[in-house]
């Protein structure tokens, strides 16, 4: 069989496009070097938590019980290895300059001029800048984080750390009793508001900008998020997300909803279009409400003529619709008297039992 040749012409182009792309790489590596302002740490510069513990002991003492010192202490080698220096940079210049200071202030001299900022500081930042950090490592955490950047409090500059410690908080003692407002009950559940790091009780950190939520929570009727029942996050997603309000979305339905209230999520054989197509705030306030079943209106009948507008209020509507079905009578006015199954039906499309 012969053997075919490479056109010479062929060869010349690759070496060509050869020789272009390793310029553009060797280019663009040269920009990027040219760009980095501060050098690559050394191992040397690292100090360790310990030397940081001789002025910061209250923020060292808080950190030992953190998620973020888990991390520190384990034998993975991660991003979160170094401890402290991890998030605030190498200290060894920090840590000499101000043990000079301490000294000279200590002998009666002036202090002397060092540079005693860490690479990684956060002061003056930004709450961009200063998330840019923590999204480092939790970016990648799963679909909790992965979506800050398109979520609300990032477009109006609410950072991680507005609601999260970094260094933890102390733990207190959980208390139980009923609530009328964000109290000591709720303020802090070491179970949930110390694992995550949290500045003050989820309730109360939603509240504080959130804060025309707060009456629908002291409503008759309402979800339990003020006595610790139930958390904002439950539903929702403060670390952003593609759902209105940045709500969570539940398995088979796009509703946080049926998360908790599973027997109305279906599917079922006669779907109630409203459910699917609107969700549950279609008749539920979410919040609270002065309504049984916190309803958006004080009578079912009147939800129900929202849609189905050939019920009239003196029994004569659409053909084929039942005489009886006179809303004027008070008899009538319940329609789930009959209709019990108005999430929806197994077994009548009029859901019916």
């Amino acid at each position: 069989m012969k053997q075919i040749k490479p056109c010479k012409s062929v060869l010349v182009a690759v070496w060509v496009v050869s020789v272009l792309v390793f310029a553009i790489a060797s280019g663009l590596a040269t920009g990027i070097a040219s760009s980095e302002a501060v050098p690559a740490p050394v191992p040397d510069d690292f100090v360790g938590n310990e030397s940081c513990q001789a002025c910061h002991e209250e923020e060292f003492q808080n950190f030992q019980g953190t998620p973020h010192a888990n991390v520190a202490h384990s034998r993975f080698k991660t991003d979160m290895s170094r401890g402290c220096e991890s998030c605030h940079g190498p200290a060894k210049t920090h840590v000499l300059c101000e043990t000079r200071k301490k000294e000279a202030r200590d002998s009666g001299q002036a202090e002397p001029e060092c540079e005693s900022t860490l690479a990684g500081s956060f002061r003056g930042k930004s709450p961009k800048d200063v998330s840019d950090n923590c999204l480092k490592c939790h970016a990648g955490m799963g679909e909790e984080h992965i979506n800050y950047r398109r979520g609300d409090h990032w477009r109006n500059d609410i950072g991680c750390t507005d609601c999260h410690d970094p260094h933890g908080m102390p733990r207190r003692p959980d208390r139980l009793g009923p609530q009328s407002l964000v109290g000591s009950a709720s303020r802090h559940k070491p179970d949930w508001g110390s694992e995550v790091m949290l500045r003050d009780s989820e309730p109360q950190l939603c509240l504080d900008c959130h804060n025309e939520m707060r009456a629908q929570f002291t409503l008759p009727f309402r979800h339990r998020v003020l006595e610790g029942a139930v958390n904002c996050s439950d539903c929702h997603n403060p670390h952003g997300g593609f759902e209105s309000r940045q709500t969570r979305l539940a398995t088979g339905a796009d509703a946080a909803c049926v998360k908790c209230h599973t027997d109305k999520q279906g599917p079922f054989t006669f779907e109630h279009a409203p459910l699917k197509l609107e969700g549950c705030a279609a008749c539920h306030a979410p919040h609270g409400s002065a309504n049984p079943r916190m309803l958006r209106r004080a009578n079912v009948y009147q939800l129900c003529i929202e849609c189905h507008t050939d019920v009239g209020n003196i029994g004569v509507g659409q053909p084929g619709t039942p005489s009886f079905h006179n809303l004027a009578q008070e008899k009538w006015r319940n329609c789930t008297t009959c209709h019990v199954q108005i999430h929806g039906s197994q077994s009548h499309p009029l859901y019916f039992r």
